[in-house]
Formats: structure tokens, C-alpha cells, sequence
């Protein structure tokens, strides 16, 4: 993860093509919650803001099983992978918030960064973002196009950095995109 008062986000490009387009906005995100979260120990990554019970760490781990859930599972067709496998939903549908209790700060940022290798594996396989997914919508029973799961992407990592910079002004005061 990387220095939090160094910047070395890439903007995305202001006249590329679609793909160009949406992969940088992707990426640019990821860097962002990589950048809110760099330097911060075990118990920073664990600091709430009432009345909220999210956490830095836990938007990681969060963050980790969606590039995992939308990449692998959905798109791609792949089998629930650990840690995932093992997480019982059933006692805890948030599982993928919970996960960070339990791991380091190192941990989370390797499976973070493992994942999202995973997932650009999976997203550069595919020339035609047209392309549908293995796995269709719960309520619409219809498959997604990989550009649909890109936009999506773009649009839940954007949530949660505005949550992030919440959490991160309250832990040390740092602020910024």
C-alpha cells in the first residue's frame, strides 16, 4: 500500500476509448482505497465511527471478496475461493466486513492486492466487453455484460472512498481524494 501523503495515483485518461476509460476509473479507485489505508496499524484499521460499525480494515477484506464475488464468481464462473470458502454465512452474511478482525494489517493488504490481481486476470481475458457473465442477477435471472461489472465496480469502490475518507479523517485527521 502506499504512502499516504504520497500521491502516486494514476488519473484516468481524459480521451481514451470506453475500456481505457472505465479500467482507469477502476483503477484509480483502487489505488484511492489502498492510499486511506496505507500506514495504519491493527487498531486503527479497527476504529469505528459511531454509529456506524465500519471499519477501514473491514472495507479492505469487503473490497477483497467483491473483486472476488464479481471477477471470478459471477463473471467467470469460479468456485467460492478461500478465505471465503470457509467464511459461515449463514451465522454472518457480513463475513467479508468480519474477516479483518482476525488478520493483520499486512494480511488484509496482501489479500486486497491478491484479489484485485485475480480479478484484472479474469478482466484481461476478455477482448469484448460485451462479453456475459457465467452467473446471472438474482432478480433479473439475466446474465451481466463485463462492462456492466466494470461500471459497477467503478460506482462500489467511489461509495466506499467516500465512506473511507470519513473514517480516515477521524482516525488521524488526514484528508484528501
Amino acid at each position: 500500500m502506499s504512502d499516504p501523503v504520497t500521491d502516486d495515483r494514476v488519473d484516468p485518461p481524459l480521451d481514451g476509448d470506453e475500456r481505457a476509460t472505465l479500467r482507469g476509473f477502476l483503477d484509480f479507485h483502487r489505488a484511492t482505497l489502498r492510499r486511506k489505508t496505507a500506514g495504519l496499524d491493527a487498531e486503527q484499521l479497527a476504529t469505528t465511527l459511531p454509529p456506524s460499525d465500519m471499519t477501514l480494515g473491514g472495507m479492505v477484506s469487503h473490497l477483497a471478496w467483491v473483486e472476488h464475488w464479481w471477477f471470478e464468481q459471477v463473471f467467470a464462473g469460479h468456485d467460492e475461493a478461500e478465505p471465503w470458502a470457509s467464511v459461515d454465512w449463514d451465522a454472518d452474511d457480513d463475513g467479508d466486513w468480519h474477516y479483518a478482525t482476525d488478520h493483520t494489517p499486512q494480511q488484509l493488504r496482501d489479500l486486497f492486492d491478491e484479489h484485485v490481481a485475480r480479478a484484472d486476470a479474469v478482466l484481461d481475458a476478455v477482448d469484448d466487453w460485451s462479453t456475459l457473465s457465467q452467473r446471472t442477477g438474482r432478480r433479473s435471472g439475466r446474465p451481466f455484460s463485463m462492462r456492466w461489472i466494470v461500471t459497477h465496480m467503478v460506482e462500489e469502490y467511489a461509495r466506499h472512498n467516500g465512506h473511507a475518507d470519513l473514517l480516515r479523517q477521524s482516525i488521524d485527521g488526514q484528508v484528501g481524494e
